[in-house]
């Protein structure tokens, strides 16, 4: 039996070389850093173009590595079972290879490689892009066929499998990262928010941070220009609705700079005015649209104000390319602004805050997770948790939070107390 596996020794020592490289290259592969590797590709590093090239499409890569391991690991097998067959009696051949075998690739090929590229996976992804690009090469035309046949299995359960979902997990894994960083405590609360907030850019429509159409400011076109430049002045905002009728009949709008031209050239005099002309034609969006293809449109229209209309034409608010920025960057006050009581945080830690208050704005100002995906405002939250609308002192515990209702008017809940996240105990 000696003579024998020293014979095969060296065969088996190349195949299991063999199969540690495609451990290794599997694990580090997919462990590589995407943005170093982007970063390094940038710089002029070839290697790392080899490995942006195979992880663009993964799903290629992992199955010609994999489709080539098990090749490599069968054929050993064989080798090592046929020798000892021949070299001992029945049964003790096949029991003896499988043990010898099982222990040389569990720990040759697996756990060493594996764990090499998993404690240095960019520079081990670099070193084996040459071999992996020759191995996908080799098994692609096998490969398109295995793919195929995976595609049909997976096609019976219901389970599709499309270019999209490398889409849906590159964001993923951005958010992850993010969420993981920040946890460790490497990426402040600021910019944690800031990231989250590009990413849910296509997730959430104007609907969710457009201003309601009760809180809109605006003016009357059939007021004398002297009274309506005298309102526009109170109102304070740079672009204002017109209504005629009615309120929710807006038929321009008016800007504050083409206003003071007017004025301007009028020399002084509100009544020589044409408000009419003055105004501009207002700009109306369907409430379903998401905020990144609203943020586009507003670039490449140069225009940063629109009214939010539902299915049926009905004004149902506004939004400004400041309300998008906003999501992103956070609040932003200018000199102008306002120093609203949303939010008024107590000695106990708990926070007051007017229902009208949005969810995310709460959650960035005291760094908690309540769910913004249920409902645009605090109220809407609890409304949507209660199922019903809360009478003035009734109290609730949602997603780890305690909130009490401070006042109601009608049907509206204006006034809440939201506690800080409640330990276990305390539920």
């Amino acid at each position: 039996m000696t003579v024998a596996l020293m014979a095969i020794a060296p065969m088996i020592l190349i195949l299991l070389a063999l199969s540690a490289l495609f451990s290794a290259a599997e694990t580090a592969m997919t462990g590589a850093s995407r943005g170093r590797m982007h970063q390094l590709e940038r710089e002029g590093d070839r290697a790392a173009k080899r490995v942006n090239r195979l992880i663009s499409d993964q799903e290629t890569m992992i199955g010609a590595v994999l489709l080539g391991q098990n090749l490599i690991n069968i054929l050993s097998a064989t080798v090592v079972g046929e020798t000892l067959a021949a070299a001992l009696p029945k049964p003790w051949g096949v029991i003896v290879s499988t043990g010898v075998m099982t222990v040389l690739v569990f720990v040759f090929a697996e756990v060493v490689p594996k764990t090499l590229a998993i404690t240095r996976p960019d520079d081990v992804a670099r070193a084996l892009s040459i071999p992996t690009s020759i191995i996908v090469r080799v098994m692609q035309p096998f490969l398109y066929v295995i793919q195929w046949v995976v595609r049909k299995l997976l096609g019976l359960f219901g389970i599709k499998v499309g270019m999209e979902t490398d889409v849906l997990a590159a964001h993923e894994e951005i958010r992850g990262a993010v969420e993981y960083h920040h946890s460790e405590g490497l990426v402040e609360s600021g910019a944690r928010n800031m990231f989250r907030g590009v990413l849910d850019l296509a997730e959430r429509d104007v609907s969710q941070i457009m201003v309601h159409r009760k809180n809109i400011a605006t003016l009357d076109a059939a007021l004398p220009p002297a009274q309506l430049i005298e309102q526009a002045l109170e109102i304070g905002h740079t672009r204002i609705p017109l209504y005629r009728d009615e309120p929710e009949n807006i038929v321009g709008v008016l800007h504050a700079r083409d206003l003071m031209a007017a004025l301007a050239r009028s020399g002084g005099k509100p009544e020589a005015i044409d408000i009419a002309a003055v105004a501009r034609e207002p700009w109306f969006i369907p409430e379903t649209t998401n905020l990144k293809d609203q943020l586009n449109a507003f670039l490449k229209k140069q225009n940063h104000f629109a009214l939010v209309v539902d299915e049926y034409g009905a004004l149902m608010g506004l939004v400004t390319l400041e309300d998008i920025l906003e999501e992103i960057v956070g609040e932003i006050e200018d000199e102008h602004d306002a120093n609203l009581p949303g939010l008024r945080r107590q000695a106990d830690g708990s926070v007051h805050v007017d229902g009208a208050l949005p969810v995310r704005d709460l959650n960035r100002a005291m760094d908690w997770d309540l769910p913004e995906d249920e409902a645009v405002t605090v109220a809407g939250l609890v409304i949507h948790e209660a199922q019903t609308i809360p009478e003035q002192g009734q109290t609730f515990i949602f997603h780890r939070h305690r909130f009490q209702v401070l006042r109601r008017q009608r049907n509206q809940i204006t006034a809440l107390r939201v506690s800080p996240p409640l330990l276990a105990e305390d539920e």
